[in-house]
């Protein structure tokens, strides 16, 4: 006969797994078999999603690092979670959203192998993306495409990377019916659904490599980096500011990772406006934290810059696993735990959210002013009445 658990484990649940069955589903799968190690922590991430970051309509920012739309990872699970309202804002890659423009024009990628010789590959005019494949062609029919899409007279400004794409998702998105295609561009889907979509270096990139040259054709596009930094933080602002929770949703790290983060810092720290930092942090990487790079920065690590709240750190959660392993996982598990979302369609309040925080700064830096002034003259009076005696 079996004793009663000890009081020390009551905070603790009993590993006891359930026998996994020929029809069991992905979120039965984790709920009852993702126990410990990392399969726990993917369990953890998985709830941390659905119970606690899209409850009550908080706001989700999402970070792509690592080439995930080549895999076809956008059309699987990118374009899901953003059509249940799941995603309210990304950060990416460029590269990650240059290759999503493969799909979305019908072009070819290929299953091949890792263990291939390149130089015969590239003999023959073949792409590798580690045991991805692609004509060479793919990628100067998808340069064409982005240079006569940019020579329009909408692009002949100064903007920010949001506002780019979302004029850029557009023509993707007319391609795409033109071509009877359902899905298939991030870009795309973003545009329909009025998501806002921002890359951290904009140069970095196929098409940044195209803006940059048709610049010496003289185009007047210049991507607005100012805006962009402001922008992403009156995102977060307006998710506080408004009662909602901020949460951060990172696959892999790099630049994104950060841009992301430091939208609190510039709130808090540059603009002086009192904040606590995103309340919900969940990060698939398999970066270590020893290393010193950015993927591998640790949610208690970013307490210290204020870019999470600290009371929330408890509710923060990195999984180490390869994000082509968790992201199928985590967007089966939310499709089936949490029904879908209104789309905030943060993109059409741009204007609105930007202006609130610059009114506010704007508001700080005159009393900011008026304090200093006051202590200076007051300083100065202090002196000359010393002086005077």
């Amino acid at each position: 006969m079996s004793k009663l658990p000890s009081k020390k484990f009551a905070a603790y649940p009993r590993l006891n797994p359930l026998g996994i069955g020929k029809d069991i589903s992905v979120a039965d799968l984790i709920d009852k078999t993702f126990l410990a190690y990392n399969g726990g922590r993917l369990q953890e991430a998985a709830k941390l999603l659905t119970e606690k970051m899209l409850p009550d309509n908080g706001y989700i920012g999402m970070s792509l690092t690592g080439a995930l739309t080549p895999a076809g990872l956008g059309k699987s699970c990118l374009i899901p979670l953003m059509r249940a309202g799941f995603v309210d804002w990304i950060i990416s890659t460029g590269a990650n959203l240059y290759h999503d423009l493969h799909y979305g024009l019908n072009m070819a990628l290929h299953r091949g192998s890792p263990f291939l010789d390149d130089v015969v590959l590239h003999r023959d005019g073949v792409i590798r993306i580690y045991d991805i494949l692609f004509d060479y062609n793919v990628l100067l029919d998808t340069d064409e495409f982005v240079r006569e899409v940019i020579q329009g007279p909408e692009f002949q400004k100064t903007m920010g990377t949001d506002e780019f794409h979302y004029l850029l998702g557009k023509y993707v998105s007319e391609r795409g019916r033109k071509l009877g295609l359902k899905d298939s561009s991030m870009l795309a889907a973003a545009y329909e659904c009025g998501i806002p979509v921002f890359t951290s270096s904009p140069g970095d990139s196929s098409i940044g490599m195209n803006v940059a040259a048709m610049a010496m054709r003289d185009s007047k596009l210049i991507p607005d980096v100012n805006r962009d930094v402001n922008q992403t933080a009156s995102i977060v602002y307006e998710a506080k500011s408004s009662g909602h929770k901020s949460s951060v949703f990172i696959l892999g790290g790099g630049s994104p990772k950060n841009f992301m983060l430091q939208t609190e810092p510039q709130i808090q720290e540059v603009m002086g406006i009192a904040e606590k930092g995103h309340d919900y942090f969940l990060q698939c990487t398999d970066a270590r934290p020893d290393t010193g790079g950015l993927s591998g920065a640790t949610p208690a690590e970013a307490v210290s810059w204020g870019k999470v709240d600290p009371n929330t750190l408890p509710d923060c959660v990195v999984a180490y696993v390869d994000s082509t392993i968790s992201l199928p996982l985590l967007t089966a598990y939310a499709l089936s735990r949490h029904k879908p979302r209104k789309l905030k369609r943060l993109y059409n309040r741009r204007d609105e959210m930007y202006n609130k925080v610059r009114n506010l700064y704007l508001k700080i830096g005159t009393v900011s002013k008026i304090k200093t002034s006051r202590k200076i003259a007051k300083r100065a009076s202090s002196v000359g009445l010393k002086k005077k005696g």
